[in-house]
């Protein structure tokens, strides 16, 4: 099965509300979909470095998810790759390992603990 591809905001929003699974190149969100079938999406902030970089970087991650998803990936979930800084300067061979290492982590139900709410931040959720 081929994963699709992550398109609305809102599916981006509520992949952060799930579980979450850090590695030195990127963080990966995991969060069921309701059957919707195995998805994926790639965010890369402008913090990162320029839009050459950053399109690196998505490239790489596609690249990434495409020949990892289908065999570790969990069915009936979105993946969401969010690019850290770092991330473009570390060897393929590595993320790849990283990531499966990641989805396996997420398959198992242990991630990450929950980020703490960032400071000043008064505009409540939707």
């Amino acid at each position: 099965m081929t994963p699709t591809v992550l398109t609305k905001r809102a599916d981006f929003l509520a992949a952060n509300r799930g579980l979450r699974v850090a590695r030195p190149g990127f963080v990966l969100l995991v969060r069921p979909n309701g059957g919707e079938g195995m998805r994926y999406g790639i965010t890369v902030t402008k913090k990162i470095g320029n839009a050459v970089v950053r399109n690196r970087m998505k490239r790489r991650f596609r690249e990434l998810l495409r020949a990892a998803l289908p065999e570790h990936g969990l069915p009936d979930h979105d993946h969401v790759l969010i690019g850290r800084d770092g991330g473009v300067e570390r060897d393929f061979a590595q993320l790849g390992e990283e990531l499966e290492a990641a989805l396996t982590r997420a398959r198992e139900g242990k991630g990450d603990p929950p980020r703490r709410p960032r400071k000043g931040s008064r505009r409540p959720r939707r």
